[in-house]
């Protein structure tokens, strides 16, 4: 038998960046990764693009739902990804 690990919950993210992209990504801890963009070193897209706050996260319960749910929201339009952020701070 195996045992049960207690599963780590995972992120998705969403960045508004200095330049008004959006910038959408997975982490187990939000704070450590918006850190690690503001310093330069989470990607280069966000280091192009100087992150200035989180503007929306999503708490999944494993890694694979939290890419398959960034995946999804990547795909989406940016009018859509505006609107799911104003719902979340609604």
């Amino acid at each position: 038998m195996r045992k049960k690990t207690k599963s780590v919950p995972y992120f998705v993210y969403i960045l508004a960046c200095a330049d008004g992209s959006l910038y959408t990504g997975v982490t187990t801890d939000v704070k450590r990764r918006f850190a690690e963009h503001k310093e330069g070193t989470g990607g280069r897209f966000t280091r192009a693009r100087k992150v200035r706050r989180i503007v929306y996260t999503e708490r999944r319960p494993d890694r694979s739902s939290a890419q398959k749910r960034e995946a999804e929201i990547k795909s989406w339009p940016r009018a859509k990804k505006l609107a799911l952020i104003a719902y979340s701070n609604a």
